[in-house]
């Protein structure tokens, strides 16, 4: 794991490539459920296989079916060669799925997160959280870089023109209840190299209703989603219904939280029936 605290790259782990990559398959081996893996120079676990591995709580494997972690990154495009960043990976769900799949090979995870010096508790101890979890599997996580980006003046979490992929879950709302959606989108689009891809999941609203520039509700119009990233040099190329849950009405007393995991209006079999939020899966390049 590679500790940043701006876009400077840090060098690998000191090994052998041929004795790292069979290092970290063993460890992979141990840790996926079921076990079977081959080592150096046979087929490395799939996504699928690593999101049911032993390195993830039940509690986040269980999110399985409703976030499709292999069908969404295979959608996006991800290949094991990349330089692929994750903005604000948060508690690190999605890191646990897409930063393995490195392990071993020339690419790499970055991790754009927030300030761990920041004064607020909740970023501070949000950092610490996720820098705990890496530490936990040091060597399941060798191909992971950290980097800060934090609104407005710690925004160049890669050199420009230097990433494959950027993805983003469940951000944009965050970011439109700051006022400052448009400044992510467009450092995004400069860290991204010309043709590279940026995949997107969030919350979708209700069309017929009108977006709230705020978002309070957590919920994002797909429509508006679109035309952020294309003011800020994106061009769509594809949708996926990948993420989607038809019972999500959208209304709900407590917005996109009254639904599971938060349940913030309660424990309640109606919300439960429902499941987790309808969300659309998009896919840009710059």
């Amino acid at each position: 794991m590679n500790n940043l605290r701006n876009s400077d790259a840090v060098a690998p782990v000191a090994c052998t490539r041929p004795a790292f990559t069979r290092l970290i398959y063993l460890m992979l081996a141990t840790l996926l459920a079921g076990g079977g893996l081959a080592v150096a120079g046979e087929p490395v676990p799939t996504i699928a296989e690593i999101a049911e591995g032993a390195h993830r709580s039940d509690q986040n494997k269980a999110r399985n079916s409703y976030r499709h972690p292999a069908e969404t990154l295979e959608f996006f495009g991800l290949e094991r060669d990349m330089r692929v960043a994750e903005i604000w990976p948060a508690g690190g769900w999605y890191t646990e799925v897409i930063a393995p799949y490195f392990a071993g090979s020339e690419g790499a995870y970055i991790a754009a997160h927030w300030d761990p010096d920041s004064d607020v508790k909740f970023i501070s101890n949000g950092v610490k959280g996720y820098m705990d979890k890496l530490a936990a599997y040091p060597d399941l996580y060798a191909n992971v870089e950290m980097a800060v980006l934090m609104h407005p003046d710690k925004m160049a979490f890669a050199p420009a023109e230097s990433l494959d992929m950027i993805v983003t879950f469940r951000n944009i709302h965050n970011w439109m209840g700051r006022s400052y959606a448009e400044d992510m989108f467009a450092t995004m689009y400069k860290a991204l190299k010309p043709g590279g891809t940026l995949g997107v999941v969030e919350h979708r609203g209700d069309p017929e209703v009108e977006q709230d520039p705020k978002a309070a509700s957590g919920y994002v119009n797909q429509d508006y989603a679109i035309t952020l990233a294309e003011h800020a040099g994106f061009r769509l190329v594809a949708t996926s219904e990948i993420n989607a849950n038809p019972k999500d009405s959208k209304d709900h007393k407590s917005g996109v939280w009254t639904l599971p995991p938060t349940l913030r209006a309660g424990d309640k079999p109606e919300y439960r029936a429902i499941g987790e939020s309808d969300r659309f899966t998009l896919k840009f390049v710059k």
